[in-house]
């Protein structure tokens, strides 16, 4: 069961794996670096004994490298109480140093360790009373009341047999409700197999579970409540489904992806009723300005719904990195709208930016893929993209429904503000309805670009332009490049080229060109045509997405790659399709694991 849930999980982290198991008062455990099929190798070797009880963990390194020795779970207190731990404890410095003095030793170099043995001590130091009362319970809150930084811990001890506590803090922690059993997950996709109910848990709160319970605390021991709520998939949603990989099955999964998001939000009149918009009317029509905060690919997610936004809102929309927004005193007040955008709902960086927002008196709205977590229950409104469990680290069907989404909250905007008639708006949705059926022509006929990447293989750089929603579009490309294949991949806007990026075009240079729709009065077509013939009069290898009919390209591109016609602010969702199906194939060819590339962690939970 620990192993099932584990390889579930280990999407998030996969630098090493370990689990730890009660068995007749003592804490048996197994740990091993590398993927999970190593500790699976050790548990073969030296079996575990049947326990009802464990905890398991895949780690993604952020203190101590990825050893045997820094694997999850931790033992201390003499071997009988074991810990794992996501997130980083700030302060680990001076208490290691205070325990040491206590005479505490040390094994690893992680700051989970310190937790642990810091734990241990709290235990030890309890009262006949409070052990024979829940001693574990107690033990954590006390740690947890001397802890500084981002963390969800989970832990075990010898002598309470059926009794797991955990302590969540800025990290992803869910309960899993059973019958005669409970389960504990960073995700629910750890225990989807045995149960749909989950209990979201609150900010600084300390779980106890038992076969049977499932008690809540603060840190100081006093009860506290969490949010019961029902998985509304199944555990076959996280399987491949005959895919060679999860990238490949989530590419496929796109067209469905962008019909959930769609489905149930509309009236048959095209008007927009967002149940999870919980933000007064008058406030809305109020907002000034938009800050969309995401990072990676949900930054770029937020590039396109900026020009989307502006266009059907005309309200001005700035997009930033997460991370660095904080940091450059940023001007907000009550009238201005925070959009954050996270698959998880767990991204550190993006919460962090959100608590600010919200302690500045922005109003905050949440686009996220994950019910029941963090950023979404911080934030004063929520929309979900409805695209189901992505696996794969590299983010593929998400992005299109987080675009997908972000057009809905901008339309939705457009209509309480009157910026669009009704009649605009639901031609609009009329438009994203087909794109479903649209992007699935893509993926039908993809066999020339897979062939394409194929032959690519040994490429080391590999250069993409955009204009206007394009843009956005190849840096999308250039990312999912560099995180699958890691070769050396660039996304610049096409009319920079001569202000400088020209001057890496030399012969046989790959460069890819999104082109925007011949149609319509501000049509930027010509100028990236332009675009196309001054790198490929350099020697480039010029490959073109562009809008089915558009023939003026074929002359100048050695590949051209069509695209059905659609509203040109609605192109991204199918221009990205090629450069996904591009990536995950070219970076397969190399031999690579698509699904968890190197270094990377699908949520990343640390600022």
């Amino acid at each position: 069961m620990l192993v099932e849930g584990l390889r579930r999980l280990e999407y998030r982290g996969y630098d090493s794996a370990g689990v730890a198991v009660l068995s007749q008062g003592r804490v048996e455990s197994r740990k091993k670096s590398g993927k999970l099929m190593k500790l699976l190798d050790v548990l073969e070797a030296e079996p575990l004994p049947e326990s009802p009880t464990g905890i398991g963990h895949t780690r993604w390194a952020t203190h101590g490298g990825p050893t045997d020795v820094n694997a999850h779970p931790h033992l201390a207190g003499g071997g009988k109480l074991a810990l794992i731990h996501n997130g980083i404890i700030e302060n680990f410095a001076e208490l290691k140093a205070e325990l040491a003095e206590g005479g505490h030793s040390f094994a690893s170099d992680t700051d989970t360790e310190v937790a642990a043995v810091l734990l241990a001590d709290c235990y030890e130091r309890l009262l006949p009373s409070e052990v024979a009362w829940g001693g574990l319970t107690v033990a954590m809150q006390m740690a947890c009341q001397r802890l500084e930084g981002a963390f969800t811990l989970l832990a075990v001890h010898a002598d309470q047999p059926g009794v797991v506590v955990a302590a969540r803090r800025n990290s992803p922690l869910v309960v899993g409700l059973g019958d005669g059993e409970n389960f504990l997950g960073s995700d629910v996709s750890a225990f989807i197999n045995y149960t749909r109910r989950a209990v979201e848990l609150g900010q600084d709160q300390i779980v106890t579970i038992t076969p049977e319970s499932v008690e809540i605390t603060d840190f100081y021991g006093a009860p506290a409540q969490g949010r019961e709520y029902e998985i509304d998939w199944d555990a076959s949603a996280a399987e491949m489904g005959g895919y060679a990989s999860f990238m490949e099955k989530e590419i496929h999964d796109q067209p469905d992806a962008v019909a959930q998001t769609l489905l149930g939000r509309s009236g048959p009149d095209g008007s927009l009723a967002l149940d999870e918009m919980r933000i007064d009317a008058d406030r809305l029509n109020a907002v000034n300005k938009i800050i969309v905060l995401a990072c990676g690919t949900s930054a770029y997610a937020g590039q396109v719904a900026k020009y989307a936004i502006e266009h059907w809102c005309r309200i001005p929309t700035e997009v930033e990195l997460s991370h660095e927004f904080r940091y450059r005193d940023p001007i907000l007040d009550q009238d201005t709208l925070v959009v954050s955008i996270s698959q998880s709902g767990e991204t550190m960086d993006t919460l962090m930016a959100v608590r600010y927002a919200r302690e500045q008196g922005a109003m905050t709205v949440a686009i996220c893929n994950t019910n029941g977590s963090t950023i979404p229950r911080e934030s004063d409104a929520v929309l979900y993209t409805h695209a189901g469990p992505e696996i794969a680290v590299a983010s593929t069907k998400a992005f299109l429904a987080q675009i997908t989404a972000a057009y809905l909250l901008g339309l939705y905007l457009a209509q309480l503000r009157g910026n669009k008639f009704q009649g605009e708006i639901k031609d609009v949705l009329a438009d994203l309805a087909k794109t479903p059926d649209k992007i699935q022509q893509i993926l039908d006929n993809s066999g020339q670009i897979k062939d394409l990447a194929r032959s690519m293989s040994e490429s080391r750089s590999v250069l993409f332009l955009g204009r206007h929603v394009g843009f956005p579009v190849a840096m999308e490309g250039a990312l999912k490049l560099k995180e699958l294949a890691y070769i050396h991949a660039e996304g610049f806007a096409a009319g920079e080229l001569k202000h400088g990026p020209i001057a890496l075009i030399e012969e046989g240079q790959p460069v890819f060109v999104v082109v925007p729709s011949p149609r319509g009065r501000n049509s930027l077509h010509a100028k990236v045509v332009s675009n196309i013939q001054e790198v490929r009069a350099r020697g480039a290898k010029t490959i073109v997405i562009a809008e089915e009919g558009d023939e003026a390209v074929r002359a100048y591109a050695e590949h051209v790659f069509y695209i059905p016609e659609t509203p040109p602010l609605l192109a991204p969702l199918l221009a990205t399709v090629p450069l996904q199906i591009f990536a995950c194939e070219l970076a397969t060819a190399k031999g690579y694991d698509v699904d968890q590339p190197r270094n990377l962690a699908k949520s990343v939970t640390v600022e």
